[in-house]
């Protein structure tokens, strides 16, 4: 019940602040600076797959981010880290509370794997990012595509396991909804880093 809850408070937070991406530019009569940190981050993940889900994710960090193409991707591969942490903590947690069969923790143990890899990957194309600058932008960058699409690869891998009959139905509640998200924000991130990558070329 704690983790269902939990859940709907980060849905609920996500549908908040989704909707906020949405509202006019026009607060109070005052027209927001179209160059402004939260119109660019409109703008920019208006070319994602999942513009709201991008939106409301980075929001919050639109003061770090400004109107810097280099930093809303950076933002955008933390987010996902974030939840890919997240993620593997509730499956852990699910696998030890849940007496799941041998099969079932197979399965489970499979999908950790996987998402270990996701993490390293997402892990070292944020270290990457720091290190772009004019003489290795290139071959940085296409480092950089190269491994959080093989991240997403690999959350899709993981969302498989999930949609088999291994897994019971409690587990695949608890956990697909997170490895759904946790691929949307991947995604996001590979479309924010392609539109950056189209600048560098």
């Amino acid at each position: 019940m704690e983790t269902t809850f939990s859940n709907l408070s980060q849905q609920f937070l996500v549908i908040l602040l989704a909707l906020t991406c949405l509202i006019d530019t026009s607060l109070g009569g005052r027209q927001i600076d179209p160059k402004s940190s939260t119109q660019f981050i409109k703008t920019s993940c208006s070319s994602t797959r999942y513009p709201d889900l991008c939106c409301a994710s980075l929001l919050s960090q639109a003061s770090t981010i400004q109107t810097s193409p280099r930093l809303i991707v950076h933002a955008a591969l933390n987010v996902a880290l974030s939840n890919a942490k997240t993620t593997t903590a509730s499956m852990v947690k699910l696998s030890k509370t849940q007496g799941l069969q041998p099969k079932q923790t197979s399965a489970m143990q499979d999908c950790l794997e996987v998402l270990s890899d996701t993490e390293d990957e997402l892990t070292k194309s944020i270290g990457e990012m720091d290190k772009i600058n004019s003489s290795n932008a290139g071959l940085t960058i296409n480092n950089i595509q190269t491994w959080v699409s093989a991240a997403l690869t690999d959350e899709d891998t993981c969302s498989d396991v999930f949609e088999g009959k291994s897994i019971s139905s409690n587990a695949k509640t608890s956990v697909k909804s997170q490895l759904l998200t946790v691929a949307h924000l991947t995604s996001n991130a590979l479309a924010l880093i392609n539109d950056y990558a189209s600048h560098h070329a």
